[in-house]
């Protein structure tokens, strides 16, 4: 499991008895996870040591002197860049030294105590599931419990996840972010509520022919029919006229079966639709609608002659990748901040090689990039 953790920022604070102490603010996937000292993670990588040896990455060396500007700005570098070294290797991110470290953290940043609690899961059609959960269950185990209530095969919960979703005023829906598996999703929606999200569970896979190994739960069934569903109304997909007669009879028939079959044959079913973003193919200052899936990032680009273009970047043709955290300005609270992603690859265009790069506030184009690229 590969995620991007940063630290864009820290605070220096005064001790309770004298002295000064620096706390470091730890984003996952762009959003505020938690606050943490130079000491708890020390001590933390000292338990990793303990368990994984020299797999784990060399932590920051400790300052004896006090620390200038410049080194306090190389100590939070080296934090952030000890944090992303860690979470490379998914037997630390998947152990319970890894997964209850951060759970304490992320409860004690937003003062949020173990106790009872109900969270809502919304569906693609727009119902929800209210579950009895505890504050501190993390998203592994909030899926099971949403999965257990919608009678979902135990062997068929891989195929989802949760995700962070907006829903805006104008109609559009915005997939934000998947929920990490060690993350907190009650803890996580108290301190999003700035951006107004709420949680959902959808699939997750870009490969359409991976709806047939779905096919004998009913469970399953229903949530892939009402994602698709969905993704027909907010124009994700793209049906001829045809298509959509076909379809709306067969919605009539409530044919759930026949649905999902013939929408397996319409442009950008199974794929993750992202929010408008800029590029620099075939020119800078273009725009990109960009759907990710089934081995290709398919665009409409409007040129700046406002002209539109329609291109398909096939996987197969990219030789690498690289993945980039631009400026980021803090919001209001502390709850989140601005940044810019940048996506760029290396593709074989014409039998020639040229880097390709895009711009996104989206923080999901960075799972999504790591679907598309194969990887886990």
């Amino acid at each position: 499991m590969k995620m991007h953790f940063s630290i864009p920022v820290s605070e220096q604070l005064l001790e309770k008895f004298g002295g000064r102490y620096v706390l470091y603010s730890v984003y996952l996937e762009g959003f505020l996870f938690c606050k943490v000292r130079y000491s708890q993670l020390h001590h933390w990588n000292d338990q990793l040591r303990r368990i994984f040896g020299s797999t784990v990455p060399a932590f920051p060396p400790k300052f004896y002197l006090a620390m200038t500007k410049s080194m306090a700005e190389e100590r939070r570098s080296q934090l952030e860049q000890y944090l992303q070294s860690v979470t490379v290797d998914p037997s630390i991110t998947n152990s319970d030294v890894f997964i209850s470290f951060f759970r304490k953290l992320q409860q004690d940043t937003f003062q949020i105590q173990t106790q009872r609690a109900s969270l809502d899961v919304y569906l693609a059609d727009g119902r929800n599931v209210r579950l009895d959960i505890q504050t501190s269950d993390t998203a592994e185990r909030v899926l099971e419990v949403v999965s257990y209530k919608m009678g979902l095969s135990r062997e068929l919960i891989g195929y989802f996840s949760l995700f962070f979703i907006q829903d805006h005023s104008n109609g559009v829906l915005s997939v934000v972010k998947k929920v990490a598996e060690f993350e907190l999703p009650y803890v996580s929606l108290q301190s999003m509520k700035e951006s107004d999200c709420k949680i959902g569970i959808r699939k997750w896979y870009m490969d359409p022919s991976l709806d047939k190994m779905l096919m004998d739960c009913d469970a399953s069934v229903n949530l892939l029919y009402m994602q698709a569903l969905q993704e027909i109304e907010k124009n994700w997909v793209k049906p001829t006229d045809g298509q959509m007669q076909k379809l709306e009879s067969l919605q009539n028939t409530a044919n759930k079966m026949k649905v999902l079959e013939l929408v397996q044959e319409v442009q950008h079913y199974g794929y993750m639709q992202l929010d408008p973003c800029t590029c620099d193919y075939p020119e800078v200052g273009c725009s990109a609608a960009v759907h990710v899936g089934n081995n290709e990032i398919s665009c409409s680009i409007k040129l700046p002659s406002n002209q539109t273009k329609e291109v398909s970047f096939k996987i197969n043709r990219v030789r690498c990748w690289q993945v980039t955290f631009l400026g980021a300005v803090t919001q209001p609270k502390d709850q989140g901040h601005e940044q810019t992603l940048e996506l760029r690859f290396e593709y074989n265009d014409s039998d020639s090689w040229r880097w390709i790069v895009f711009y996104t506030k989206q923080v999901s184009f960075r799972a999504v990039k790591r679907k598309a690229f194969g990887e886990k």
